[in-house]
């Protein structure tokens, strides 16, 4: 992500002076930049724009340029070091901001922390883009026990997002099933990998190993030809058209940078596209089993996980059924972060915590994650202000810039 900074300076200062202390103002910032100066004219290039209020008396030079930058919706970030009346001219721009309904933020205080909160708003500003690069699907319709997650507002998630999500009859991957020939490069390396898995005792998924890798073949070649690199598909339809099921397929797709989420769920797809746009790591998309609110613990559970976030995998039936194939991951311990949002986009719900432990218990979805939350009350408020059932686990602690991205 390119940061480029500019300048708004009057000429009634000395320049060498101004010179000077700009020298040692940028110096003293820890982030890659490329300085530009006075000029304005390439301001729409960039990832991330920073203006550098060198001096009072800038206010009106800052409104003149104002009407020229195209990205009239976007923040405007204002850098004050605090000399030369830098911060008062920074705080009457950035009150003309507010007053014109704009948004903005001044960046002042010690070179460590406009360091860092300059390397938040890159992340911000470079997921915006990757976000404005999706391109979605719900294969299939949401599944029926969804009564709360089936509802979307495309408009919102247009206006706010900046993608569309296109929607892919369940049909179109059955017949490439039914058509499959034989098994891509990338399947027969899938196949490698799965005929290398342990499986657990007392299984019988073992023979259902070439149909679930029949399935990510499908579903590959039905988002190639929709040109879709995020998804949510009714899985269910499968155990009974195709006697088998895609958690083999969603756990390889998601490894491979390709959003795949389960059961029709938009919102939780939508945290998933959201977290991944911004982390640029896979999340874990899972329900909750069960809560001590006096630990402030929730055991999430689901029968597949990327295969790129565990250590290690076992094979397993899938659970409700006991047909097909699905996956019991062991994620590395550590931090994480539990997020979930809307489909309208008007609720959300994240907490930081730790995932303390894998489990493998018989009665519960085959990948199994045991985390402690961070504040423990709020367990109390994940039950009493749900935002459906699916949650998305992301490694790393990621609130503050999740919420500001949703802000």
């Amino acid at each position: 992500m390119s940061i480029a900074i500019y300048t708004l300076t009057s000429p009634l200062h000395d320049k060498e002076a101004i010179a000077a202390s700009t020298k040692e103002f940028l110096d003293s910032l820890d982030f890659p930049f490329e300085f530009k100066g006075e000029d304005f004219k390439d301001w729409s290039t960039n990832g991330l724009n920073l203006i550098f209020v060198r001096t009072g008396g800038t206010e009106n030079l800052f409104r003149q340029q104002r009407m020229n930058m195209h990205d009239i919706q976007s923040p405007v970030y204002l850098l004050s070091n605090g000399t030369n009346n830098s911060l008062a001219a920074s705080m009457e721009i950035l009150s003309w901001l507010r007053q014109s309904g704009q948004k903005g933020e001044i960046l002042h205080g010690t070179p460590e922390y406009i360091s860092e909160r300059v390397k938040v708003l890159s992340l911000i500003q470079a997921a915006r883009k990757r976000l404005s690069q999706v391109r979605a699907a719900i294969i299939g319709k949401p599944s029926d026990w969804l009564i709360a997650s089936s509802v979307i507002d495309r408009d919102e998630i247009k206006r706010r997002l900046g993608f569309e999500i296109s929607k892919i009859e369940l049909e179109e991957v059955e017949k490439a099933y039914a058509g499959h020939s034989a098994n891509s490069k990338e399947a027969e390396r899938l196949k490698e990998v799965m005929l290398k898995a342990d499986i657990a005792e007392g299984s019988s998924c073992g023979g259902n190993i070439s149909g679930a890798i029949k399935i990510y073949d499908a579903l590959r070649k039905v988002i190639a030809e929709h040109n879709v690199n995020a998804f949510t598909i009714r899985c269910f339809d499968l155990l009974s058209s195709l006697k088998n099921t895609s958690c083999t397929a969603l756990a390889k797709l998601n490894s491979e940078g390709i959003v795949a989420g389960c059961e029709g769920d938009a919102p939780a797809m939508l945290s998933m596209i959201i977290s991944q746009c911004l982390t640029q790591k896979t999340g874990f998309q899972a329900n909750p089993a069960m809560i001590d609110t006096d630990k402030g613990e929730v055991l999430f559970a689901h029968c597949t996980i990327p295969l790129n976030m565990v250590e290690k995998f076992e094979l397993d039936t899938h659970f409700e059924s006991g047909i097909g194939v699905g996956i019991r991951g062991f994620m590395k311990e550590g931090p994480v972060t539990v997020f979930k949002v809307s489909g309208d986009l008007q609720r959300q719900f994240i907490e930081e915590g730790q995932l303390i432990s894998n489990g493998k218990a018989s009665n519960l979805c085959r990948t199994q994650q045991l985390i402690r939350f961070t504040d423990k009350d709020a367990t109390r408020y994940f039950l009493q202000n749900p935002v459906g059932n699916h949650h998305i686990i992301i490694p790393g602690h990621w609130k503050k810039p999740l919420e500001e991205l949703l802000s």
